[in-house]
């Protein structure tokens, strides 16, 4: 594993960004503006769906947010692998980035529940306040944790 991490330390594209004096800090601010959007993305749906905005129909409302949070997501995929390709071995070794990661795929799982549950209708079908509450506690987490990243290292 190790060796595996090293090899993308020494990528091409990794080596461009280390060495470049603009390239990190653009993809580090369009990281944070990704996850930005993904956090708002998140809030604003999960207030929704506890009932929040009750002059917004909800369906229409929840599915322009999902769209936003999913591109954000994609964003910050993007570019958080950038961040994480410079320094992979030292990342991967923290556990405060294995408990984002993993905090990252429990909301994953938490809103493959929520699609199962919600059909679209305009009001919440049984459990989804409490899958919305998650939502808020699991992305919430991954925000902080992530933050804690450049902190403890």
């Amino acid at each position: 594993m190790n060796e595996f991490l090293a090899g993308i330390e020494q990528l091409a594209i990794v080596r461009g960004l280390k060495a470049s004096f603009f390239a990190y800090p653009i993809v580090n601010a369009l990281h944070i503006m990704s996850i930005g959007a993904l956090l708002t993305s998140v809030w604003l749906m999960d207030l929704r769906i506890l009932g929040a905005f009750r002059s917004l129909p909800q369906a229409a409302f929840i599915a322009l947010l999902r769209r936003t949070a999913f591109a954000a997501f994609a964003g910050a995929l993007v570019t958080g692998s950038l961040l994480f390709s410079v320094r992979a071995s030292e990342y991967a070794a923290m556990p405060i980035f294995l408990a984002k990661m993993t905090l990252i795929l429990v909301a994953g799982g938490n809103f493959l529940v929520f699609m199962r549950r919600a059909k679209g209708g305009d009001e919440p079908a049984g459990g989804t306040a409490i899958l919305a509450v998650l939502s808020l506690v699991l992305w919430t987490s991954v925000l902080f944790a992530g933050r804690f990243i450049g902190f403890l290292n």
